[in-house]
């Protein structure tokens, strides 16, 4: 796997400028003048509306020109609060929309495909979240779409590499500061508080290792640069019986053995007791990395009846506000600047056909080649 180099985003690059009443901005570095992209985004779940806020309000560069959903009293709503000038409940209408040069894809994940397809096919650049498709054929239809328009910027969101202290590791990793990675380690835990939210997903979620695990795959390959070789895969439903219907469980777990050697281990929960939880460690020959080995909200201390304390994040909105941000921001960066993302349909694709293939481990028991 070729090795990914990180663009950090400069905040305080783009000033907004006025310029003979043209939707045009000033890029402070170089002096020169750069078209002000106009965004459409579809989705107003819990991340559509936080991507839509961010665009509307955090992007320098960008703009958001239109929203979409089927909620009219909710779309209706939101286009008011952030100023939306267009609004619809029709995506295929939206993209259709000559002042729109970019779209935003936060829609339920069996959409994402045909919406990427109909986005590119109208000449739009094009952000999606994840998944690229709920199966591997659907992403393999998403990169013969993104391949028949090599002129636009496709993106997909793996907003973890756009972690402050995710970067600042994989740039010691790369410098070779803990010698060669051996050891890989991932967990993502979901709060007990959100189970509900969870159980009634479960059935359209693909399974933890594609609905959870699917961003520790994306950081594994990512760090280690590598492909994995073989995978175990073993887990359960402790609390949860409802998961079971699904070939699921309430937490899972895998092993997996890297090209280069490198082993990997991920973990995915869903009754975390004390709140949102994510963390990571990499193993060296000459040195050890560790990210929120113990996760915290902020660097505030609670000192009470209960003893001394930090919180925890409540939820990924909380724990990768800043993430998100940068993410939309190296999109719309690559826009302007004619260039491609370090993440591709590709590492979409290939994070999809490891996840289904845990999730045959987990299901069968076996030890599973790739």
């Amino acid at each position: 796997m070729p090795r990914i180099e990180q663009v950090a985003v400069d905040r305080n690059r783009w000033k907004s400028t006025e310029i003979d009443g043209r939707n045009q901005r000033v890029d402070q570095k170089r002096g020169s003048t750069m078209k002000n992209i106009r965004i459409g985004s579809v989705g107003l779940g819990r991340l559509g509306l936080r991507h839509a806020e961010n665009v509307a309000s955090k992007i320098p560069g960008a703009s958001l020109h239109a929203l979409c959903d089927l909620d009219e009293t909710l779309l209706a709503q939101t286009a008011d609060r952030l100023g939306v000038p267009y609004r619809y409940t029709d995506f295929d209408q939206m993209v259709q929309n000559a002042e729109i040069d970019a779209v935003v894809i936060v829609s339920p994940s069996g959409l994402h495909t045909g919406q990427i397809e109909a986005a590119l096919k109208a000449g739009k650049h094009v952000f999606t979240e994840k998944p690229l498709g709920v199966t591997v054929e659907e992403c393999k239809t998403a990169e013969r779409a993104v391949e028949a328009h090599p002129d636009r910027v496709f993106m997909i969101g793996f907003m973890r590499r756009f972690d402050e202290s995710y970067m600042y590791a994989h740039e010691k990793v790369m410098r070779g500061d803990i010698g060669k990675p051996v050891l890989f380690r991932s967990y993502s835990q979901d709060p007990e508080s959100s189970i509900e939210g969870a159980i009634k997903y479960a059935g359209h979620s693909g399974g933890q290792f594609l609905d959870m695990a699917v961003h520790d795959i994306d950081l594994a390959r990512w760090f280690v640069g590598s492909e994995p070789q073989n995978v175990y895969a073993i887990g359960g439903c402790y609390a949860h019986p409802e998961f079971g219907q699904y070939n699921d469980g309430d937490n899972v777990s895998c092993l997996m053995k890297f090209q280069n050697d490198a082993m990997v281990f991920l973990f995915a929960g869903r009754t975390a007791p004390h709140g949102y939880n994510v963390e990571t460690e990499i193993i060296g020959t000459t040195g050890i990395l560790r990210i929120a080995s113990v996760p915290q909200k902020n660097m505030v201390e609670v000192l009470d009846s209960h003893g001394v304390r930090r919180e925890c994040s409540d939820n990924f909105l909380d724990r990768f506000e800043s993430s998100y941000v940068r993410e939309i921001q190296e999109f719309v960066d690559c826009i302007r600047e004619d260039r491609k993302p370090s993440v591709s349909v590709y590492d979409g694709t290939k994070c999809t056909e490891i996840a289904y293939r845990c999730k045959e481990a987990f299901e069968t028991g076996q030890l599973l080649e790739f």
